[in-house]
Parts: C-alpha cells; sequence; structure tokens
C-alpha cells in the first residue's frame, strides 16, 4: 500500500502541471515585410534605434527635457496607467495564491442549554464545547484551471505594464509637439507684429500721400484693409500661443514658469531626423502598444484552458485539526486532539450548455484579441510608413517655400521701389507685400509639421521609454515571479 501512494503522488504532482491552454503561435502581422519602396532609402538609415535613444538624448532642448521631465512627475493619465499596474498586480497575486494550499487557524467555545424535551439525556441541562484547531483546503489542480487563470491574471498584468509604456511614450510626444507648436504660434506672433507695425508706417504715408492729392482714396482703402487684417491675425496669434501655454500646462499637470514658455527661435530647434526606421517585424517587440496587444491574446488563449478544464472535475482536499474539550481548562489536555480529512469531487453533469457557452466565449474571446492584435501591428505599420513618407516630403517642401519666401521678399522690394520712383502704384506693393506676409507665414506653419512628424516618427518607432531606477530594497516586487 505504501509503495502504491508513493507511485500516485507524483502521477499527482505531474497532472497538477499541466494545463489545456492551447499552444499559442503568434499571429500573421497582415503587414507588407518592408515599408514603402519611395521611403526604403530612408528605413535603411543606419544608427540606434529609437527605442534604444533616451528620450533626453532626442530631446537635448533644456526647456524641453524640463518641461518633459515634469510630466512624467505630474501627469494625471501616467498616474493612473501607473496605478492600474498596482491594481493588475494585485489581482495576479490573487489569482496565483490559488495555487498554493489556503491555512487558517480558529478558536471558539460555546455554552448551550437544552430543555428536557430536547435533551438526548431527557433531562435539561447546560453543555460546554471549547475548541481550538486550524484549517487547510487545496483544490488539485488536475486539469489546469487554477493554473489557466493564473495564467491569464498575468499576461493582463504584462498588459498594462506595456500599456504604462506606451503612455509614457505617447505623453513624452505630446509634450514635445505641444512645446513646438508653442514656439511656431509664437513666432507667428512676433511675424504678424512685425508686418503689422510695417503696414502702420505704410499706412501713414499712405494717408500722407491722399491727404497731399498723390495717393488715391482706393490707396487708403486699401492701405488699411492690410493693416486690419494683420491686427485681426496679431489677436489670433495672440489667443492662440494663451491656448497653446493652457494645453501644455495640462498636459505637464502643474503650473509652468514664465521661463519654461518665452519665446525661442523656431528655426534653433534641432531634432534628429535621420532614424533607422528597420523592418516592420520590429514592431512587434519595439512598439509597447503591439505588445500589450500581444499580451492581452495571450491572456484570452488561457482563458480558453479555464474554460476547458470546466468540463471536467474538481478535486479539493479539506483538512482540520485541533483540540476540543468541554472544559477549557482540559482543551489541551492529552487525548483532546481532534482532526478531520474531507476530500471532494464536483463534476459538472447537467449544466444546460452553460459549460460550452463559456468555451465558445472564451474562443470569440481570442479571435476579437487576435483581430485588435493585427490591428495595432497594421496601425504602427501606418504611423511609421507616415512619417517616413513626410520626412522625404516636408524638407523638399520647405525648401520650395524658403525659395517662395526669398521670391516674394525681392518682389515687394522691387515694387516699394517702383512706387517710391513713380513707376507704379501703391496696390502693387500692398499685394506683393500680402504675399510676402503669407509665405513667411506657411514657412513656420511648414517647419512645425516638419518637426512634428520627427517627433512622430520617433514615437511610432517605440522611442520615449526609459525603464524607472528601481531602488534595490523594492527590486524584488517591481515584477511578479511567473509560476510554471
Amino acid at each position: 500500500m505504501k509503495s502504491l501512494k508513493l507511485a500516485i503522488l507524483p502521477a499527482i504532482l505531474l497532472a497538477t502541471g499541466c494545463t489545456m491552454i492551447p499552444a499559442y503561435h503568434r499571429p500573421d502581422p497582415a503587414v507588407a515585410s518592408h515599408y514603402d519602396a519611395s521611403t526604403q532609402a530612408q528605413a535603411e538609415v543606419k544608427g540606434p534605434v529609437a527605442a534604444d535613444i533616451d528620450w533626453r538624448d532626442y530631446y537635448t532642448d533644456a526647456r524641453l527635457q524640463a518641461l518633459i521631465g515634469m510630466a512624467l512627475e505630474n501627469n494625471r493619465d501616467l498616474r493612473v496607467a501607473i496605478l492600474n499596474i498596482e491594481s493588475a498586480r494585485a489581482q495576479y497575486r490573487i489569482q496565483r495564491a490559488d495555487l498554493l494550499p489556503s491555512l487558517s487557524a480558529s478558536a471558539g467555545g460555546t455554552i448551550e442549554r437544552m430543555p428536557a424535551d430536547v435533551s438526548p439525556t431527557g433531562q435539561a441541562g447546560v453543555t460546554h464545547a471549547y475548541n481550538v484547531g486550524g484549517t487547510a483546503s487545496y483544490e488539485v489542480d488536475l486539469f489546469g484551471r487554477v493554473r489557466s487563470l493564473s495564467e491569464q491574471a498575468l499576461q493582463s498584468y504584462l498588459a498594462t505594464a506595456e500599456t504604462r509604456k506606451a503612455t509614457q511614450i505617447s505623453l513624452i510626444a505630446e509634450v514635445a509637439n505641444s512645446w513646438l507648436t508653442l514656439q511656431a504660434d509664437q513666432d507667428l506672433k512676433v511675424l504678424t507684429a512685425n508686418t503689422l507695425a510695417s503696414q502702420q508706417a505704410s499706412l501713414k504715408i499712405t494717408e500722407s500721400g491722399y491727404r497731399n492729392g498723390t495717393a488715391s482714396l482706393l490707396d487708403l482703402r486699401q492701405a488699411q484693409t492690410t493693416v486690419h487684417t494683420a491686427e485681426v491675425n496679431l489677436a489670433q496669434y495672440d489667443r492662440q500661443v494663451r491656448q497653446d501655454v493652457n494645453a501644455l500646462t495640462l498636459l505637464v499637470g502643474a503650473p509652468l514658469g514664465a521661463d519654461l514658455v518665452a519665446p525661442e527661435a523656431f528655426a534653433s530647434v534641432k531634432l534628429d531626423e535621420d532614424l533607422p526606421a528597420g523592418l516592420p517585424s520590429d514592431l512587434l517587440t519595439r512598439r509597447p502598444d503591439v505588445m500589450s496587444a500581444e499580451h492581452q491574446l495571450l491572456s484570452q488563449n488561457a482563458n480558453i484552458g479555464a474554460a476547458r478544464a470546466a468540463f471536467f472535475p474538481r478535486i479539493t482536499l479539506t483538512a482540520s485539526g485541533g483540540t476540543a474539550s468541554a472544559s477549557l481548562r482540559d482543551l489541551f489536555d492529552p487525548g483532546s486532539a481532534a482532526w478531520s480529512f474531507g476530500p471532494s469531487i464536483t463534476m459538472p453533469i447537467f449544466d444546460y450548455g452553460r459549460n460550452s457557452a463559456n468555451l465558445e466565449v472564451a474562443k470569440v474571446n481570442r479571435d476579437i484579441a487576435v483581430a485588435n492584435y493585427q490591428k495595432s501591428i497594421q496601425t504602427a505599420f501606418r504611423e511609421v510608413s507616415d512619417a517616413l513618407d513626410g520626412r522625404a516630403t516636408w524638407a523638399q517642401e520647405e525648401s520650395a517655400q524658403r525659395e517662395l519666401v526669398a521670391a516674394s521678399q525681392s518682389a515687394y522690394d522691387l515694387s516699394s521701389k517702383r512706387y517710391r520712383q513713380g513707376v507704379d502704384g501703391y496696390v502693387d506693393v500692398l499685394v506683393n507685400q500680402r504675399s510676402l506676409y503669407d509665405a513667411q507665414q506657411n514657412l513656420v506653419k511648414i517647419q512645425l509639421s516638419r518637426m512634428n512628424n520627427a517627433v512622430d516618427l520617433y514615437r511610432a518607432l517605440g522611442g520615449g521609454w526609459t525603464e524607472p531606477v528601481v531602488k534595490a530594497a523594492s527590486a524584488q516586487t517591481a515584477t511578479p515571479a511567473r509560476s510554471d
């Protein structure tokens, strides 16, 4: 008999290590193996990948670094993402605890009076009972139900951790884009103020000419139109700058000092626009949102194992032991020991399709997770492709716009000279001045779009995540241990 028990025990332990989770095969990413041929030259740029470049090394402006650092400390969305990790970690620990026996201790006593007509002895009396003991309960996980649920909780925790990384990456990009937008709008505000001053000076000359008869009423009205137009634009840019500061304050999550939002020459801001894109397959391990979607898929895959195990018996072992006595002073005397052992087995017979429906739901949820995973890859592929296309074209557009500004400046200077010489009317000056102003505005907007594209490429390639420094005292609790 003893040898039989020794033979059965390893079999039980081996069985409890098995699960009914389907074998996982990473789904087809459903994207091309390379980026578009028109951007392949840019995609093959050599150098460190974006995900390995610290955000402090990519965003080198001291004020922008300070803003990003403040946002990482104070932004409420990021704070919620971090707290979600704590919640998911606790849920995993709760589920993982089911893999081990539960132990509890108890102590109690009862004093009961029995009337004569219900007493076993036929006489009224008072009885006393006292007990001290412990209870242990354990589910023998023969078919892996508990382990499947533990794996599901683990994958959900890992997905939440990746979501936190994706939130930080997006936050850094949003802060950078908001700060660049603020600097561009401040440039436009200065440009408009300078243009307004020039147009006001021209208006005074036109008013003097109108009084002297050298300028027509049409010239005067057109000069007034350009001045009022510039005044409207100046008010718009002033409002936009204020709203940019408000948006940046919300992202940072704290009041901003005047030095952090002071104007800076927009053309002096530099970003590394030659990041290597690599291959689309790199996104599977470089993009936290893609990795989060895969962990969600693994979580739903583990749910199938738990749903399958529900069709099979559940075996629970329950044991208790301690001492019991009718007298409190005799509670620990020899012979007062008491124990019980109660194994139980539960087998589903008629559930009217409940388990089958649960399994079907688990499979459908797994298929939904597959679709979400593939969509996350396709979204990442599209974002990188768009950024690469932008890198290939924004520089060309900016170069052409610079030439347009130079040509518009030359046309304005020539028309002003011809007007002073009496060759042309003032209408030509106003037309060329308006064209120059529009070209200068568009140049700033194109520069902003090019810089936003550089930020988006860095984000799309997974750049911006920096592993926080974990103190030695808490390093062992940073990630829950996985139990296989």
